[in-house]
């Protein structure tokens, strides 16, 4: 259990140019300098005013603040920058005097009137511009770090390493610099953290409306955090170090306790990270490595090998000069995180992401491994900014009309209030969904009477799981495929994809024609096995179902993790394993991928009854894409061969080895299908694209892989299906 601690504010100085408020009274009146004076005072109670800090005097015996300093570290050198002393905006001109602090000059255009400066746009170390920012862009140009992904791959471009594992002293550490809070907000739009190549990364972190800038969270001068306006949805909340995520179900560092603060599951990860580099560092490159977060340059030989800084290690030229490029950015990782203290707050999200891939990339070369089986890099679906179902538009920024309505956090709710039509210009880019995407306020929900699906059918379960519907329904139907060839007979066509998780298509079976349905064959509707025992027959009655209280929902019975239904309420009926003999087994142990009701027959023909209901359909999917090989081979002169990583899907197989390889994945290459064969293509995808189809309606997919093979003629006797 962790220990709860009180807590006022957060301990963080967030911005040499925190925002001020415009004071709204006439100047030189009473009230005006009563708002005046408050105003001061709160400011002489920050880090912006603390002349005696090391962040002000540091530069005392050389009599002046540095150009490359000055920006951050003065009232001149700000203003310097901005070009509001008469240069030019956009750099430092000269060092600065020292005894200054972070003054009204800032961030006022004007004291008396209390007027603000603007600041649209930000560059970020790594060169990227971030444009709309107004006047919370002064707050970023100094809590934006000094270095990013960019300046550990010039380092390691420059010193010329033979290998990812091999020691360099010229492979040099890159502090990313303190406070640099706006990195950590930013994500992967601003790229502050080391992002791994094949990996992608949380955006900028999107709380509610009205606290997503600077000035809404931090009071603008004592900079200050306003925990009461926290507690409105983070019911009780004393500490921020306490609260989590809306969204954020999974157990990241793995210590089995999902419901703790987003400060700790950060910190653990963290301190796993460090533990897993000072591993690499004693096995693979035989130099021990420490770390001391106040002392320059933070990471120092470990003379004695006991894992701990000791007195005359933490000193400069103990410096560590050992780094191999594997290390670099491990390290620099975790020093992201370090010197952002709230980063929790900001986009803990993001700043796990970079560490867990560290731990990941360092374990390649460990013979003891840090076990990551149980921790978690992001989280579930809906909430997973980092996934390309919402990254996918970052070039952009807008999610076109097309994707809006469910890859933005705004286009479900704007597409139930007014239609298609209504997302015609695209929406934002979104890091995940956000409480207003499904909930008009929490907990009430936004709920359809019904549900359209492609084929134009309607349908509906009665319950709030209309809304899972809405996005979880395909893209494509028996209809579409019907009417691209009824638009060139006896043509060649490109492939239909239905879309990823059609779980409601699949569910409704017959009712909605998701599946491509043959003439003279019958086909299952919603009931995929009798009426489930009169329970769990809707989305929100199986993945809904952790009976855990969400503070985010004010004490309301949800939960926001769909990934998976309750696992004790499975094993009352389905046990632990594909015998079912093990009734009521442990919920704990309990795989869903295992499943085999009674009931089922052997759909694949191969004799095996005892095998998963997953394998079964597995093994009818292995069937089809074998009769779709041997029929476009032979009736088409070309084999047709799948690829699911890239679009179209299906491809030419130019080398003949019966398998989709990334080089004959390209557009260039796609497949062109006749009727028969599109037919079939396309029910093997709608079986390939709901992972979980077997446990949503198996015997209905059963029926459209085996009617696909019979159709491009092959031979359907020895399959069970209806």
């Amino acid at each position: 259990m962790r220990r709860k601690t009180a807590f006022i504010v957060l301990g963080f100085v967030p911005a040499a140019g925190v925002l001020a408020v415009v004071l709204g009274v006439a100047p030189g009146t009473a009230a005006d300098n009563s708002k005046r004076a408050r105003a001061e005072r709160l400011w002489k109670t920050s880090g912006h005013a603390a002349a005696g800090s090391v962040a002000f005097r540091n530069w005392d015996a050389e009599g002046a603040i540095p150009a490359s300093c000055a920006k951050c570290h003065s009232t001149p050198g700000f203003l310097d920058f901005l070009g509001a002393d008469g240069t030019a905006g956009g750099l430092v001109e000269k060092a600065a005097p020292v005894g200054t602090t972070v003054e009204c000059g800032v961030c006022h255009v004007d004291q008396n009137s209390g007027v603000l400066r603007q600041n649209p746009s930000v560059q970020f170390p790594s060169g990227v511009i971030v444009g709309g920012m107004g006047a919370e862009g002064l707050c970023m140009e100094c809590h934006q770090g000094r270095a990013s992904k960019a300046t550990i791959d010039s380092r390691i471009l420059n010193a010329g390493a033979a290998t990812v594992d091999t020691p360099s002293s010229r492979l040099t550490f890159a502090n990313i610099h303190y406070y640099a809070a706006a990195a950590s907000q930013f994500g992967t739009v601003v790229k502050g953290g080391y992002e791994y190549a094949g990996k992608t990364y949380d955006a900028r972190f999107s709380h509610v409306p009205g606290y997503n800038a600077c000035h809404t969270c931090h009071n603008p001068h004592s900079l200050e955090v306003n925990l009461k306006a926290c507690a409105t949805c983070h019911v009780g909340a004393t500490d921020p170090k306490d609260i989590r995520y809306l969204g954020s179900c999974v157990d990241y560092d793995g210590d089995g306790d999902s419901s703790e603060g987003m400060y700790y599951e950060l910190k653990d990860v963290q301190a796993k990270l460090y533990r897993t580099l000072q591993a690499y560092a004693k096995t693979v490159v035989e130099k021990p490595i420490v770390y001391d977060p106040a002392t320059y340059p933070y990471f120092f030989n470990d003379t004695n090998g006991n894992g701990r800084v000791d007195p005359g290690e933490a000193v400069s030229s103990n410096g560590y000069a050992s780094f191999t490029v594997r290390s670099l950015k491990a390290a620099y990782n975790f020093q992201v995180a370090e010197k952002d203290p709230n980063g929790y707050a900001h986009n803990g999200k993001y700043l796990i992401e970079l560490m867990f891939d560290g731990i990941e990339d360092l374990n390649e070369r460990l013979e003891e491994k840090t076990d990551l089986s149980r921790m978690r890099r992001g989280d579930e679906g809906h909430f997973d900014g980092s996934t390309p179902a919402f990254r996918n538009w970052d070039s952009t920024g807008t999610v076109p009309a097309a994707c809006a309505l469910c890859h933005s956090a705004t286009g479900l709710p704007k597409y139930l209030a007014g239609g298609q039509i209504a997302l015609t210009q695209g929406e934002p880019s979104a890091n995940g969904f956000l409480c207003s995407t499904c909930h008009t306020s929490p907990p009430a929900l936004r709920t359809p009477a019904n549900v359209r699906f492609p084929s134009g059918a309607y349908a509906a379960t009665g319950d709030s799981s209309h809304l899972c519907m809405v996005c979880h329904q395909g893209r494509q139907s028996q209809v579409s495929v019907d009417a691209a060839i009824s638009a060139n007979p006896g043509g060649r066509f490109s492939f239909l994809n239905i879309h990823y998780y059609p779980a409601a298509a699949i569910f409704f079976g017959t009712e909605v024609k998701g599946g491509y349905e043959f003439p003279g064959k019958a086909y299952l509707g919603r009931q995929p096995y009798p009426n489930h025992n009169g329970r769990y027959n809707t989305c929100v009655q199986c993945h809904m179902n952790t009976r855990r209280l969400c503070d985010t929902c004010q004490g309301s019975v949800c939960d926001h993790n769909v990934a998976k239904p309750n696992p004790e309420a499975c094993v009352l009926c389905h046990g632990q394993d594909v015998s079912q003999t093990r009734k009521g087994a442990d919920p704990e142990a309990f795989d869903f991928e295992q499943i085999r009701p009674a009931n089922i027959p052997d759909y694949d023909g191969d004799g095996n009854v005892r095998e998963s209901l997953k394998d079964e359909i597995l093994g009818l999917e292995e069937a089809l894409y074998a009769q779709i090989k041997l029929y476009t081979a032979s009736v088409l002169g070309e084999t047709a061969v799948y690829y699911g990583d890239a679009h179209p899907y299906w491809f030419k197989d130019l080398n003949g080895n019966g398998i989709g390889d990334p080089a004959e994945a390209v557009n260039a290459n796609r497949f062109s299908f006749d009727a028969r064969s599109l037919r079939a293509a396309y029910n093997y995808q709608v079986s390939h694209k709901d992972p979980h189809g077997f446990i949503h309606n198996a015997r209905y997919i059963a029926q459209i892989l085996v009617d696909a093979i019979e159709h491009l003629g092959g031979n359907a006797a020895g399959y069970i299906w209806r």
